[in-house]
């Protein structure tokens, strides 16, 4: 029931960061000053409201040990902030529980084939959690490109063999999810300097 409760306030969390998106594109389409003070007005507002709920979220989510445990252990992880741990420790309840093949399709970045008959198509990905998917996205991002070496040098491999931006991104997200599930099943935090975390079983 917890993970009920907290999956609602996340989704309120998720919502006013819509609203966020929603009235930066409508910014766009003015230029009088009175105008766009009053949209940036309502976006700080917006911004300090998301923050607070965050915070507040957060400090529920740490009264419990083991969702603080688990917390801990995610947000280790080079380019997991702490939004990202929360909607992974709130949505994603079988991390440390299932193998990387299977947190990889729960989370719908697991690589499917495109074959029909003689005719062989390019893997894509299908399913899965939507909100953790996007979450993990915006964290493989900056991650890929700057905060993460592992995935800095994972994504430079990728492009420089061909593969589309998209494609190397959806990369580094399976490998995120992956980094996620091998901390919590392993009780142990990310540390660059272990090997072991980028063979996650």
């Amino acid at each position: 029931m917890r993970l009920i409760a907290f999956g609602e306030w996340l989704l309120f969390i998720e919502q006013i960061e819509a609203d966020i998106a929603c009235l930066k594109t409508r910014r766009e389409r003015f230029t009088d000053r009175r105008i766009l003070e009053e949209i940036d007005r309502s976006i700080g507002e917006l911004k300090s409201r998301c923050k607070a709920q965050l915070a507040l979220l957060q400090a529920a989510v740490r009264e419990h040990d083991d969702l603080a445990r688990k917390l801990d252990l995610i947000e280790s992880i080079d380019g997991i902030g702490i939004r990202t741990a929360l909607t992974l420790v709130i949505l994603m309840p079988e991390l440390g529980r299932v193998d990387r093949e299977e947190i990889a399709a729960l989370t719908g970045v697991a690589p499917y084939d495109d074959q029909s008959g003689k005719r062989e198509g390019e893997r894509h990905i299908a399913g899965g959690r939507a909100r953790v998917r996007r979450a993990l996205f915006n964290a493989a991002l900056p991650a890929s490109q700057r905060w993460n070496e592992t995935l800095v040098e994972l994504y430079d491999r990728l492009t420089a063999k061909g593969k589309s931006h998209k494609a190397a991104l959806i990369a580094c997200v399976r490998k995120l999810i992956i980094f996620a599930n091998t901390v919590v099943k392993r009780q142990t935090p990310w540390t660059k300097s272990a090997p072991q975390q980028n063979s996650c079983a």
